[in-house]
């Protein structure tokens, strides 16, 4: 069903997030580009977009395709095809878009240039613009908004606002493979906070992201009300099948330099199995994002601002297990 300009069903909670945005520095400041933030018509949500580029993702594209279009339509969720070759991108509810490969500046400046494009043009026609990677669901909390429109709605004048991470970990020893005909999170019960992770993934003026996607050249803050659940290690087999290929990307092509591709499959599934042995199901806490934490995340360096903190190996490894709250149990 599409929901482009859908109607409400009750008003949008006008309130302003827990904290305020940074605000540049200068009035003047070329990062501060509120002027371009648009709005839907009184009594009707807003229209958001959904975009992401992927290349031999298998079954978890098809999952994140339709938790997208359970929030915004399907019409309305993009896939920019890098080269698949495992048929994942064919059939897909909604609009592919492939393209050749990317040689001219090397892959990840390639990527951010052809994602920063897609996205001004979608802003011309959308309100906002969502931009994640195909293992990253991000959803509100359900415990102030109804959907990802209604949060959308509830934050006017924002430029961007960044997703408050969890990766989302398989417990080997007390859960199955992830099926996927059940809501992943019904299936998992623990997380660790990743900062380095909380993106700007949502924006609503055609500021460029950078650092792929960790920075953006606009003013954001970290929302304790909009998750973002990262399910690179949320299957064991799933992993060890992904970091595979990524590890061959790298090899190959010399993608994703000096991130987690850089490591061979097996040191990836044992990471996992490190975080994983022997927990003390009762020592583990459930998650509560604390604003004062958020707001240190996010540094401005230059005209961007972006998410920092330890690579994702290392805050694997440092931050403490947590419960997911219950209340995203059927949400992703």
């Amino acid at each position: 069903m599409a929901l482009l300009r859908r109607r409400s069903s009750g008003s949008a909670d006008p309130s302003d997030p827990s904290r305020p945005l940074p605000a540049p520095e200068d009035p003047a400041d070329p990062a501060d580009l509120s002027h371009l933030v648009s709005a839907a018509p009184e009594g009707e949500l807003p229209s958001v977009a959904v975009m992401t580029m992927a290349r031999d993702e298998g079954a978890m594209l098809g999952r994140w395709v339709r938790h997208y279009a359970a929030q915004v339509g399907a019409e309305h969720v993009y896939v920019v095809d890098d080269q698949t070759t495992d048929g994942s991108t064919d059939d897909l509810a909604g609009p592919v878009l492939r393209i050749p490969p990317l040689r001219k500046r090397g892959f990840e400046p390639s990527r951010m240039e052809v994602m920063a494009g897609l996205s001004a043009g979608l802003l011309a026609a959308y309100d906002a613009v969502v931009f994640c990677d195909t293992d990253e669901f991000i959803v509100p909390d359900p415990d102030h908004h109804a959907s990802l429109l209604h949060y959308v709605a509830a934050r006017p004048g924002r430029q961007a606002v960044g997703v408050t991470a969890l990766n989302v970990v398989h417990d080997v020893s007390r859960e199955g493979p992830l099926r996927d005909d059940v809501p992943v999170l019904s299936q998992r019960a623990l997380a660790k906070f990743a900062p380095l992770m909380c993106k700007p993934s949502l924006k609503w003026v055609p500021a460029r992201w950078a650092h792929a996607s960790h920075g953006i050249e606009c003013p954001y803050a970290v929302d304790p009300e909009l998750f973002m659940f990262h399910l690179k290690f949320a299957d064991r087999d799933h992993l060890a099948d992904a970091a595979a290929k990524r590890h061959a990307a790298f090899r190959d092509d010399g993608r994703a330099a000096r991130t987690s591709w850089e490591r061979p499959a097996d040191e990836m599934v044992d990471l996992l199995d490190e975080i994983t042995a022997d927990i003390d199901l009762e020592q583990v806490e459930r998650f509560r994002p604390r604003p004062a934490r958020l707001e240190r995340i996010v540094q401005r360096q230059g005209a961007m601002w972006r998410a920092t903190g330890a690579g994702q190996v290392q805050a694997m490894r440092s931050q403490p297990l947590v419960r997911v709250p219950r209340r995203f149990r059927d949400l992703v």
